[in-house]
């Protein structure tokens, strides 16, 4: 069974089962200003995992496109790629473990005929410190299946990824226990960092065993989420049972909900027996093209050719959903696909113009299921033609530059210059640097090294998430609304308590706009109390300032932070007040003012008398508030 069939075949098995199949989200959401793109099938339904209403009932299922940009340099691997399709599910409040263990089970193996002896589960072990119970009943739904099938079906405490390594695998083992750092979902990845007032709970992942050799590079032992190849995750089941109330608390959500993700090109690697899944039948054709232009076997050039192949098809999809290269966000990482795809067709010989040949292949591939493709198929070529074009110009000059080395030498930092500025992969400038006799330092490839690290370090940081607040403008009427913002936030929790967590914001130059999670309605006396704290800060003139902080520590340190693991690598925290007096502490990306006395000033710096005022409030859906403020 192919990728295209497998698509099909599971949105019918739900649909079967009273699913409403919706229509995948763009990569790029509008009115999320959070993240860059859509990274998971879970991201557009977290209002709705939050308690909003769908309008298409409580049981979703759909195919969503998705991009993660965090590790562009690191694809050419068998199994990672920077776009995918995400299989998935949703139970609001609907069935739940029983109903969705044996579901999946029954897709897997008996509709796309997966061998169930060559599939793995892994369970949550439990934590005795916030009361959460080893998920025994997820692991038994499991046993009872794999011993319908007359397989083996013993269970293991693992706990870590490292713990794993240690202790491996025992025959007979087929479902494994992990700690809340593999199987616990949250906004924020374990237990004790999931924010106050979210749900959560934990998770059943499936692995699929290729057979192939354990690399002991990767650890001693082998087991389910070892990272050496031989286990490939296809499909994640998240039983959202709990909602964190306080700090170490947690209870019992009413209604549970039912959160599955599943790689459609990994479940398709699986039905291949093959855990390459550039041979699945929705990139294998881009391969096949890439060697007829080249004359070259994939054998050969497998790194250069599944770098085309993913970047140019991603490229592709964010293309069609409006995208164009340029040197910001968005763009700028579609620039950086393009680039890198070019670059790596030189190193195959295809020296002309390629786009023209190799987007159409990809297009087609999905014309019949995605209609939108074939609606902006003859612009998705242009777009991406005119960028290969500009490109083109580009290495030619990059490599007139670098011909400027003649005599001088070249430095680690030069060849990352040429790199970073003129988009030349090192191996392009050693190769042109000895062709014409130019001296390389001997230590030019630590320096590079150290250079690359410190650039994916930021880029990582900067695809997983942009925060701005909900900003409009960037005027000073924006930051004193943006830091207006966050001193609401701060007295709302210190009114209503520390379960408020921010659901939206929308800010212009004349007011704001503020959603946040809460059961009840927010009395006038209650308002009054926030109006208060914020007009005491104001007077105060507390001052504003930021620090940067690794993620983690910052969540340790008190900040807090809406967008849980969409955050990057390290945050920037601002925070209004020092010492005694500190009225906020929190996640953000700017901007502000410097000082808070600046809510009641004009630009030149006079005093305006104005306040802080809360307007309306009323309920956004269900369980989120709104209200809406302004400074006058």
């Amino acid at each position: 069974m192919n990728a295209q069939e497998i698509r099909k075949k599971y949105l019918e098995f739900y649909q079967a089962r009273g699913h409403a199949t919706v229509q995948r989200a763009p990569l790029i959401l509008t009115g999320d200003p959070t993240t860059l793109f859509t990274g998971s099938g879970m991201q557009p339904m977290i209002p709705f995992l939050l308690g909003e209403a769908h309008p298409k009932g409580v049981r979703i299922a759909d195919s969503q496109t998705c991009l993660r940009a965090q590790d562009i340099d690191d694809i050419g691997d068998n199994r990672h790629t920077t776009f995918f399709e995400m299989l998935g599910n949703w139970s609001l409040g609907d069935y739940f473990k029983k109903e969705q263990i044996p579901w999946m089970f029954e897709f897997l193996t008996e509709v796309v005929g997966l061998d169930p002896a060559k599939l793995y589960v892994t369970c949550y072990i439990g934590d005795q410190r916030f009361g959460i119970p080893k998920d025994q009943e997820a692991a038994e739904l499991w046993a009872e299946l794999f011993a319908a099938k007359g397989l083996s079906h013993g269970t293991a405490d693992i706990g870590s990824e490292a713990d794993g390594y240690a202790r491996g695998m025992r025959e007979g083992e087929r479902i494994f226990y992990y700690d809340g750092s593999k199987n616990w979902w949250s906004r924020n990845g374990a237990p004790e960092t999931t924010p106050i007032g979210d749900p959560c709970g934990p998770d059943s992942e499936m692995f699929y065993d290729f057979g192939t050799p354990h690399d002991p590079k990767f650890g001693e032992h082998c087991h389910p989420n070892c990272d050496c190849g031989r286990f490939m995750e296809i499909g994640n089941n998240v039983f959202m049972a709990y909602k964190k109330v306080a700090d170490g608390v947690f209870e019992p959500l009413e209604k549970p909900n039912i959160d599955h993700g599943s790689g459609l090109e990994r479940i398709a690697a699986a039905a291949n027996n093959n855990p390459d899944v550039f041979k699945v039948s929705l990139l294998w054709p881009i391969i096949e093209k890439l060697q007829n232009l080249s004359g070259k076997k994939y054998e050969d050039h497998t790194e250069a050719m599944r770098v085309i192949a993913d970047h140019l098809r991603a490229a592709t999809f964010m293309a069609v959903d409006g995208c164009v290269p340029s040197n910001k966000e968005q763009g700028y990482v579609m620039r950086r696909l393009l680039r890198r795809a070019i670059r790596f067709a030189n190193e195959l010989g295809i020296k002309e113009e390629f786009f023209e040949e190799v987007v159409p292949v990809i297009a087609d591939l999905y014309v019949n299921d995605f209609p939108e493709v074939l609606e902006a198929r003859d612009k998705i070529i242009i777009t991406l033609m005119k960028e290969e074009k500009a490109f083109m110009r580009t290495l030619a000059k990059g490599t007139r530059h670098l011909l400027g080395f003649i005599g001088d030498g070249l430095t680690g930092e030069e060849i990352f210059t040429m790199h970073d500025t003129y988009g030349f992969p090192y191996e392009l400038s050693v190769e042109v640097a000895k062709r014409h006799n130019i001296q390389i330092a001997s230590d030019w490839k630590d320096e590079f090294d150290r250079l690359m690290a410190e650039q994916r370090k930021r880029s990582q940081t900067a695809a997983k998430g942009v925060f701005k607040g909900g900003l409009e403008g960037q005027t000073m009427a924006h930051k004193r609304l943006h830091t207006a913002n966050h001193l609401m936030y701060a007295a709302l929790r210190q009114v209503l308590g520390n379960h408020v967590m921010q659901r939206g914001s929308n800010i212009t130059s004349e007011r704001l706009r503020f959603d946040f999670n809460n059961d009840a309605k927010v009395t006038r006396e209650q308002l009054d109390e926030v109006e208060n704290l914020v007009n005491g800060w104001i007077e105060a003139d507390l001052p504003v300032s930021y620090k940067e902080y690794p993620t983690e520590e910052a969540f340790k340190m008190g900040a807090v932070g809406a967008f849980g693991d969409r955050y990057g690598d390290t945050v920037k925290v601002y925070q209004m007040g020092e010492g005694d007096i500190r009225a906020s502490f929190e996640i953000c990306g700017g901007p502000h003012v410097d000082h808070t006395g600046q809510l009641a000033q004009d630009d030149d710096g006079k005093p305006n008398g104005k306040k802080f005022k809360i307007l309306k409030e009323g309920s956004s859906s269900a369980g989120v508030r709104r209200v809406k403020a302004v400074l006058q």
